[in-house]
This record gives C-alpha cells, sequence and structure tokens, in this order.
C-alpha cells in the first residue's frame, strides 16, 4: 500500500474509515457490472450497475434489472460476491487479511469490529473472525444442501447447485435477492424451501454474537448453569414477538383477501414467511400489490425495525426497540433508570437507542419527501397509493430490506440516487455516520443553568 494512503487512512476516524470501505466495495461492484461481461444485450447504464451493487453491497435486494434473466453468470457472480462482503461486514474481510498478512489488529480495527459485531470485549480477535467466517460458511453449506434437495432435481446438478448456494447466501446475508423474476412465489407452499430460507435468514438476522452464546449455552447445558446474557435474551425475545406478532396479523388481515382460496394451513405458510423476511430479508412468497393497505403499514413497521446488532441486515435493530418499550415501561413505574431482566442498561445504551429510532424517522421522513416530489411531479400522475408506495419504498430501502410494491422499476435518476443514499445509510448505520462527521467529544461544553419546559 502506497505511504500516502496508508497515512490517509492511519489519519482518519475510525467511522469514516468504515464508510470508505463500504464506499470503496460498491465503487469497485459498480464498475463491474458496467462491463458488457456483467449483462445479456446492452450493458447496464453506470447508475444502474451503481444502484445494483449498493443493494448487493448493502444486502437490501432493491432490483432495478431482474438478476436471473439480466445479468450474466459473471454479473450475478459479482451481485453474490457483493451481498457476501456486505453480509459478512467488509472491515471483517479487511481485518481477516491484515491477520493473513500479519499485520495484527490496531487499536482502530479493533473499535470497527467492536462496533459492528460486539457488545462486550473478547479475549482474541483474530480467533473470532475466523469463527465469524467459519460460522457463516458452515450455515450457508448447510442450507444450500437442503435448498439443493429441491433445485437439483427440477434444475439439474450444475444449475441447481448454483441456485441453491446463491439463495442460501442470498437468505443468511439477509439480501433478497433471487434468481427468480417473482421470487419464491413459486414455492409459497413448498415445506423445505421456506423452512430452510427462514431458518436462515432467522440466523442471519439475530446476530453473530447471539449465535456464538447459543452454540455455547447448548454446548455447556448441564454441565453448569448456562446463563445468555441480556444482549442476546432481548435480541431472541424480541424478535420472537415480531415474527409471531407479524404471522397473526398478516393472517388476520388477508384471511378472505390474499390468501383467498387457501387452506388454513397454507395461509398460515404464507403469513409466517412473510412475516420472517418482512423484517430484512426481502424475499416475498406473495404479491404484494394484492395485500390491504394494513397489512402494508404492518410490513412497514417490521422493515423500520429490521435485523438485531451484529447481524446482515438494517434497520434500527431489535434492541432498539426493546429498549425504547423497557425505557417506556420503567419511567410509567417511576423508575429513573432502565432495568430489564434484573439488569440495569447504561444511559448511553438507552440514549443511542433513542437517538438512532428519531435520526431514522428523520431521515426517512427527509427521503420520502423527496421521492414524492421526484416521481410524482404532477397530479395527474399519482396513482390512488402513491404515497403508500413511496414510503414502502423509503422504509424497505433503510432498513435494506428489499420489499417493493414494483417502485423500484419506476424509479426516476433522481430516485434512483436517493434509495441509493437510503441502503447505503441504513447498512452502515446512522450512528456510525454521526460518529465520522462528528467524532470528536466536546468534553469541554459549557453548561448554563436550568430552566423548564413544558411537555405534552
Amino acid at each position: 500500500m502506497p505511504s500516502s494512503i496508508r497515512h490517509f487512512l492511519q489519519t482518519r476516524p475510525p467511522g469514516q474509515i468504515l464508510i470508505l470501505y463500504y464506499a470503496a466495495a460498491i465503487l469497485v461492484g459498480s464498475l463491474l457490472l458496467a462491463t458488457p461481461w456483467a449483462a445479456n444485450g446492452e450493458p447496464l447504464s453506470l447508475l444502474d450497475a451503481l444502484f445494483t451493487a449498493t443493494s448487493a453491497q448493502c444486502v437490501t435486494g432493491l432490483v432495478v434489472v431482474d438478476t436471473g434473466s439480466k445479468l450474466t453468470l459473471f454479473g450475478q457472480g459479482v451481485v453474490l460476491a457483493l451481498i457476501q462482503i456486505g453480509g459478512l461486514g467488509i472491515i471483517t474481510f479487511s481485518v481477516y487479511l491484515f491477520i493473513y498478512l500479519r499485520l495484527g489488529v490496531g487499536m482502530r480495527g479493533r473499535w470497527i469490529i467492536q462496533e459492528t459485531l460486539l457488545h462486550t470485549p473478547v479475549d482474541s480477535w483474530q480467533s473470532l473472525v475466523r469463527s465469524i467466517i467459519i460460522l457463516t460458511l458452515v450455515i450457508e453449506g448447510i442450507g444450500a444442501s437442503l435448498l439443493a434437495i429441491v433445485f437439483i432435481p427440477e434444475f439439474g446438478f450444475l444449475q441447481g447447485t448454483y441456485i441453491s448456494i446463491f439463495h442460501s447466501i442470498s437468505a443468511f446475508c439477509n439480501a433478497g435477492f433471487s434468481l427468480f423474476s417473482n421470487s419464491l412465489e413459486g414455492y409459497k407452499f413448498n415445506a423445505l424451501i421456506n423452512l430452510t430460507i427462514m431458518g436462515l435468514i432467522i440466523l442471519g438476522g439475530i446476530g453473530f454474537l447471539v449465535i456464538r452464546e447459543l452454540l455455547a449455552f447448548a454446548a455447556t447445558r448441564g454441565k453448569r448453569r448456562a446463563r445468555l446474557s441480556l444482549h442476546s435474551r432481548l435480541v431472541l425475545l424480541t424478535s420472537g414477538l415480531l415474527i409471531v406478532f407479524g404471522t397473526v396479523m398478516i393472517y388476520w388481515l388477508e384471511t378472505g383477501e390474499a390468501l383467498a382460496g387457501m387452506t388454513y394451513f397454507e395461509s398460515f405458510w404464507v403469513a409466517l414467511f412473510q412475516s420472517v423476511s418482512a423484517r430484512t430479508a426481502g424475499f416475498n412468497s406473495i404479491d404484494l400489490n394484492a395485500l390491504r393497505s394494513p397489512t402494508l403499514f404492518l410490513i412497514i413497521f417490521l422493515m423500520f425495525i429490521g435485523a438485531s446488532p451484529g447481524s446482515a441486515g438494517g434497520g434500527v435493530k431489535t434492541t432498539s426497540l426493546a429498549l425504547f418499550f423497557g425505557i417506556l415501561y420503567n419511567r410509567l413505574k417511576g423508575c429513573e433508570h432502565t432495568n430489564l431482566f434484573k439488569r440495569t442498561v447504561p444511559e448511553e445504551a438507552t440514549s443511542k437507542a433513542l437517538a438512532l429510532v428519531l435520526l431514522a424517522v428523520i431521515l426517512i421522513g427527509i427521503a420520502l419527501f423527496g421521492l414524492l416530489i421526484v416521481q410524482s411531479p404532477h397530479l395527474v400522475e399519482e396513482s390512488p397509493r402513491s404515497f403508500l408506495k413511496n414510503a414502502f419504498e423509503a422504509f424497505s430501502a433503510f432498513g435494506t430490506v428489499g420489499l417493493s410494491m414494483g417502485t423500484t422499476a419506476e424509479l426516476t435518476a433522481p430516485g434512483k440516487v436517493i434509495v441509493i443514499v437510503l441502503m447505503f445509510i441504513g447498512r452502515v448505520g446512522l450512528l456510525t455516520i454521526a460518529f465520522a462527521i462528528a467524532h470528536r467529544r466536546n468534553r469541554l461544553a459549557v453548561r448554563y443553568s436550568e430552566a423548564n419546559v413544558m411537555i405534552g
């Protein structure tokens, strides 16, 4: 590495380095996707290539071109590589490369992994990164093997194996990219496909730390008293409640509507899959335009929450939702601190959660306003669902989900830029960007005499 570039990276705050890594991967992916070898027929425009690369690197799944038909095997390979890098976290790959080259992991590398993957320190960073990569490959390998049971008999050995690997990586990384033009609608009643994809989505969405704790919990069960951390318990509880809540509400709202003609079991199956996928994965087993407005609003809420910290997904995270309700519950009880499961959550964590939710609402509001302007410049061009469709697109992009009501294919050039920015921020994280912009904490901040303000 040239000394000038090394000096530049060494003098940058960690948050800015994180953003630079993601941006560099997107830039390289965009240039590769814009080549004639990446597309069937006419090459992708630079904007469409940038949109596709950002969607893949940010594991979103929103597409302006059909992945299975428009992109060649080379183009699909670029998308798959970006999904894998984005899912694991490109910083994890970078640190592992440093370890492989025996350059060591400095304080900046440790901060990046700490913010990306962990909430508590670990003894060996090298062992951590290796375990993450190995665990990811093992889970994706198992998922691909299960999917191959269905896809190989249908498409043949080579193509079936490739489709299985592609969808396994896409599902575990919560990307939502599919080689089928209608996503997984053709397999909505296939038990093996549904269970495998949902299992991969859930494992990829709860975070690497929780998976490691669950494995350690299972290994030590019966030998000694094993307990999960507060973080893992909040993630598992919140994720489980959201899945159950989403399934029940979708089943109730769409019975006799989008689920009409299905048996009770088939209806529940479709509702469960959409509840799991809506949080961050972006696969769909039913046409979203056939859903009622209340159901779409519910899916928007699930997309806004997203996955869990240290996972492959975006959104404001399940722990933020848990802390939000924890703060509300404790304040209603008159408790000044936030106590959960007989543990007190630090004020810094609760402040981050509230700031994250507030920043997310402001960002999505601004982006939605911009989308409404550029997508519907005249009243005659507005459809009855214009606001809902654009809101759905904005929340899907920020939560790096990838579900769409068809708005992605209709995006204008300014609309594509807005969605690209939303996907990037949703993946990198609002707090990371805030840290990159204002990385210095003013320890000499002036404090004046207090003055009360009426609330409510």
